[in-house]
C-alpha cells in the first residue's frame, strides 16, 4: 500500500503530542481530526485513480481538506 501524503502528523510534526491529547479531551477536535483523515484519504484515492472522480469533485475535496487543515492549525496554535 502506498503512503498517503498530507497526514496530520506530517503536516504538524511539532504538535503530535498535542493532537493526541486533543483527540481524547476535545470532541470537536476529534471530529475535525477524523473528518480531515477521511477527506485526505478520499483525495489520495482520487489522485492515484484508485477511486477516480470528476475533476470538480476532486477540487471540492481538496478545498474541504484545506479548510479542515486551517481549522486544525488554529486549534493547535491556540
Amino acid at each position: 500500500m502506498s503512503h498517503t501524503p498530507h497526514e496530520l502528523a506530517e503536516e504538524f510534526p511539532q504538535h503530535i503530542e498535542k493532537m493526541s491529547a486533543l483527540k481524547v479531551s476535545d470532541a470537536h477536535f476529534a471530529k475535525m481530526f477524523e473528518a480531515y483523515h477521511e477527506v485526505n484519504r478520499a483525495v489520495h484515492r482520487a489522485e492515484t485513480n484508485v477511486e477516480p472522480i470528476a475533476q470538480m469533485a476532486e477540487v471540492d475535496l481538496r478545498k474541504k481538506r484545506s479548510a479542515l487543515k486551517d481549522e486544525i492549525a488554529a486549534y493547535l496554535s491556540a
